[in-house]
Parts: C-alpha cells; sequence; structure tokens
C-alpha cells in the first residue's frame, strides 16, 4: 500500500463524503474516518475514538444542511502532499448546490488522510481561519 496520491481516487473518495455529507448518510460519513481521528480549528479542537462520536460530530450539521436546503456537495482539491509512505494531506474548497441549483461558496478545509486496505480514510480535519 502506498499513500493515496491520485487524483481520481481523491475525486471519487470526496464525491463519496460530499453525497453522504448533503444526504445526512451518518454511517457514511463514519465509514470515511480513520479512529483515532482529530478535527483542528483556531477556537476549538476534539478528538474521535468511536464510530459514535465520529456520528455525534455530524448530527448537529445535518439540519444546518437542510435549513439551507443544501442538496450536493462538490471538492474542488486545490493541493496534494504526500506526507509519508500511507499519509496524505489534500487541500479542498467546498462548493455546495441548494434545491433551486444555485452555487453557494463553502470552506476550505485540510485533509490528512491514511491509505488503509479499504482506501483513504480521513484521520485529522483542519479548518482553516
Amino acid at each position: 500500500m502506498t499513500a493515496f496520491t491520485d487524483l481520481d481516487a481523491l475525486t471519487d473518495f470526496f464525491g463519496r463524503y460530499g453525497a453522504a455529507l448533503t444526504a445526512g448518510d451518518v454511517p457514511a460519513l463514519t465509514g470515511c474516518y480513520a479512529l483515532p481521528g482529530l478535527v483542528v480549528a483556531d477556537t476549538y479542537s476534539f478528538s474521535f475514538t468511536s464510530p459514535a462520536a465520529v456520528a455525534l460530530s455530524f448530527v448537529g450539521a445535518a439540519p444546518d444542511y437542510q435549513e439551507r436546503e443544501l442538496v450536493a456537495a462538490h471538492a474542488a482539491i486545490e493541493d496534494v502532499q504526500q506526507v509519508s509512505a500511507l499519509l496524505t494531506m489534500v487541500a479542498v474548497e467546498w462548493e455546495f448546490l441548494d434545491s433551486q441549483g444555485r452555487r453557494v461558496p463553502g470552506e476550505r478545509y485540510r485533509y490528512l488522510l491514511r491509505t488503509t486496505a479499504d482506501g483513504p480514510a480521513i484521520c485529522t480535519v483542519v479548518r482553516p481561519a
């Protein structure tokens, strides 16, 4: 196994992740994460060590997506850096579509992915300012 740096494979992974995000498919979202995992932002950090903890972190986000009528998410991959034999850092800008087909600007994140036997898995999310 080697770190995922292939743009097509990463696009597919983030496509599945974005579809699960906008559909509120918590089991699929949970399956995109390696455990333990970490989320880091300017004013907070939290870790999760179980699928239930990953799921709980997304339960609060689902109503926001529904209220904003977001129906699709597209990950524009901006940068890919191989960090080690099995780790890849991926910079992503998210763009959403609402139920009227309008583009809704998203946010930028950096994801540290670990290569597993099942494919890439998110082990750290960094939310830049």
